[in-house]
């Protein structure tokens, strides 16, 4: 295993004017080591993390920090700078810069060592021994812990692990560094139990854990913190969290089996306010436990990604948290059905979605057999994005006992058709009811049975009548008039038909909007004429552009999107070639103000374009693996490129607008669950 820092990644005279060259600078000390493989790309999830919340910390620390593909093992590197650098702390800048890089996959016991190393950054001593340094081997020396006569217990070793949960945020406890009863005053007669995490689980969840315990150490409570963090997993002893007179949560991504901590006073607020205001957060929670408050904070289930306290988190901030929670389970979803499906075009040819179920017929020898078995598989999983987007959309606002009632109203939104749209709105049902039913009281004998019997059954009912009675006849109502209105309009101006069906194609990926106007394409070929054709082909082209332009998005200005959209951003190349429109749901789900409409303005491109040159296809389906299919092919693909180049223009543009400290739509939090959704310290 080779040293997390080491002299040549020392840089005490770091003359860095901004954050963005102090990153630079220690990176490349990271790339000659070969630690990075491919600086730009590490920079830019540098960036992006940056993006998501500053990364700089009151006492002149910034902790710029990422997990990133390009790093091939855990590596520290540090700048100590005369002039100070502007990392968003509130007291000023840093003259102390610690670059963290983690690989994708993480190794354990760096990983450890550096949660440790976040701990003894709110040392004071700690500190000043660095700003005293002379040298830099005595800075690494330092950092790794091999000084201890200069900074006693500077790093300790780390404590031993257990297995992390695959596809889950790892947690655990504190630790006596952190504040447990062990090395505590002692025992106060009011306790409390914390969470802290964040986004990537290396750097402020050990911080706001450490700060916590310090505060608690002052207030004279008995403070004990659970870091759902990189470094291991255990969690509190139930008997502790019973044993609470209140609870705290720093977090950035969801609390694991948040539940745990029902009916107790909460403060509920991102991790950076555990950072920088413990002891306020303490004397909150004593005064909510002399009030005797316990409502919405400490309700089972409650929503996971809720922040309290935080600036900016108004209703908005707290629908795209909901909404991106969904989107992060359904990630996986529309990757490996959208690929399966592409896979099985280009072997089977655009008719391989009339095959015969391969249960019934399949024949070990032929390829057409594979392709269409291929094809099925990536069907039947494109047939859970709906329930999964909704399931967990209702998981983002009231946690586990929303799965059921989600679930149920996405299966549903399929029955009626109200694809993805319908998908959102029954999530959002869902997720509004069972907080509406857990917030009825309830006798304590009954308490028990809510969440298995009582909150899925009474919240299922009432999302299933409301999809199937108010959403879903609206909806069908919905594409009855647009049928007929495309119908009326075949005979008129081409140009204006291929402009509306490039908008319908692309205002809900999908959606009911998008099927009406496929449909409407699909039907005409049962008695084809030059009309008809023109009108499948400008369809097909137009549902090609938002994937095949955010794949370019994330491609040119990969510094704008998150680690997550640019991964899906690579699978998007394919699904946009094979005319899989969903494979933009991910982007605008995240983003639906910028991502929406600018693939709209591409869409209407398109689609007059390819109505204008004249361009017919005589297949209902197979993107760039019909081509052969296409009149005009040439003029047709000139089409398809005009509008992605808009929708790529306008989203670029757009996001650039953005103010630097907005949330990004996909953040690492997405990766909760997959790294993670959605797609993410």
């Amino acid at each position: 295993m080779s040293e997390l820092i080491t002299a040549e990644l020392v840089d005490l005279d770091l003359s860095a004017e901004s954050k963005e060259a102090a990153a630079r600078s220690l990176a490349e000390r990271m790339a000659g080591r070969g630690r990075v493989t491919d600086l730009e790309g590490f920079l830019a999830d540098v960036a992006a993390r940056e993006a998501q919340m500053p990364t700089g910390l009151d006492g002149g620390i910034g902790i710029p920090h990422c997990r990133s593909a390009h790093v091939t093992e855990p590596t520290l590197a540090f700048g100590r700078s005369a002039a100070g650098i502007d990392f968003g702390a509130t007291d000023g800048p840093a003259d102390l810069v610690f670059l963290i890089a983690a690989p994708a996959g993480g190794d354990a016991d760096h990983l450890s060592i550096l949660s440790t190393l976040a701990r003894h950054l709110m040392d004071e001593e700690f500190t000043g021994a660095l700003r005293a340094a002379d040298d830099p081997a005595a800075a690494a020396a330092l950092i790794r812990g091999d000084a201890p006569e200069a900074v006693p217990e500077a790093v300790p070793e780390a404590a031993p692990e257990a297995e992390p949960e695959p596809d889950a945020v790892p947690a655990a406890t504190a630790g006596p560094g952190a504040g447990s009863a062990d090395t505590a005053a002692p025992a106060a007669s009011f306790k409390i139990v914390a969470v802290t995490s964040c986004p990537t689980g290396i750097a402020h969840t050990y911080m706001a854990a450490e700060a916590l315990a310090k505060a608690g150490k002052e207030a004279g409570v008995d403070l004990v913190v659970e870091t759902q963090g990189s470094a291991g997993f255990e969690r509190l002893d139930p008997e502790v969290v019973a044993a609470a007179d209140g609870v705290i949560f720093a977090h950035d991504v969801e609390v694991r089996d948040r539940a745990r901590f029902a009916g107790k006073p909460t403060v509920d607020v991102g991790v950076k306010a555990g950072v920088n205001r413990p002891a306020e957060l303490i004397a909150e929670v004593r005064e909510k436990a002399a009030r005797g408050d316990v409502s919405t904070p400490a309700t089972p289930g409650s929503a996971p990604m809720d922040r309290d306290g935080e600036a900016g988190d108004g209703f908005a901030t707290r629908l795209r948290k909901w909404l991106m929670t969904g989107v992060s389970y359904m990630v996986p979803f529309v990757a490996a059905g959208g690929l399966l499906i592409a896979l099985g075009f280009a072997i089977g040819g655009y008719g391989i979605d009339k095959a015969p179920s391969v249960a019934e017929h399949f024949v070990w020898s032929e390829s057409a057999s594979w392709a269409a078995l291929l094809f099925q598989i990536g069907g039947v999983a494109f047939g859970f994005l709906v329930p999964v987007l909704a399931g967990f959309i209702a998981y983002g606002m009231a946690d586990r006992p929303g799965l059921v009632p989600g679930f149920v109203g996405g299966a549903i939104a399929l029955t009626v058709d109200a694809g993805f749209l319908g998908g959102l709105i029954a999530g959002l049902i869902a997720g509004a009811v069972v907080m509406a039913v857990q917030r009825v009281a309830v006798p304590p004998a009954l308490r028990g049975i809510m969440p298995v019997v009582v909150i899925p059954l009474i919240s299922s009912a009432v999302v299933g009548f409301l999809m199937f009675l108010v959403v879903g006849k609206p909806v069908a109502a919905l594409q009855k008039a647009l049928t007929d209105w495309l119908s009326g309009l075949s005979g008129a101006n081409a140009v204006i038909l291929g402009v509306i069906l490039g908008l319908m194609m692309t205002c809900d990926l999908g959606g009911p909007l998008n099927k009406v106007a496929y449909a409407f394409a699909v039907g005409g070929l049962a008695h084809p004429n030059d009309g008809s054709l023109k009108v499948m082909a400008a369809a097909m082209a137009a549902g090609m552009v938002p994937p095949l332009a955010m794949a370019l998005a994330t491609t040119v200005r990969g510094r704008l999107f998150t680690r997550a959209e640019r991964e899906n951003g690579k699978a998007a190349w394919v699904l946009g070639a094979s005319f899989i429109t969903e494979g933009a749901i991910p982007f605008a789900a995240a983003d639906p103000l910028r991502v929406i409409p600018s693939a709209m303005a591409g869409g209407a491109v398109t689609g007059a374009l390819s109505m204008a040159f004249g361009c017919t296809l005589r297949a209902p389906h197979g993107g760039v693996f019909v081509v052969p299919l296409i009149g005009q092919p040439l003029l047709y693909l000139v089409a398809v490129l005009a509008g992605t180049a808009v929708t790529t223009a306008l989203v670029v543009l757009l996001k650039g607008l953005r103010k630097p400290d907005a949330p990004q739509a996909a953040t690492e939090r997405a990766q909760a669950p997959a790294e993670s959704t959605p797609v993410a310290a």
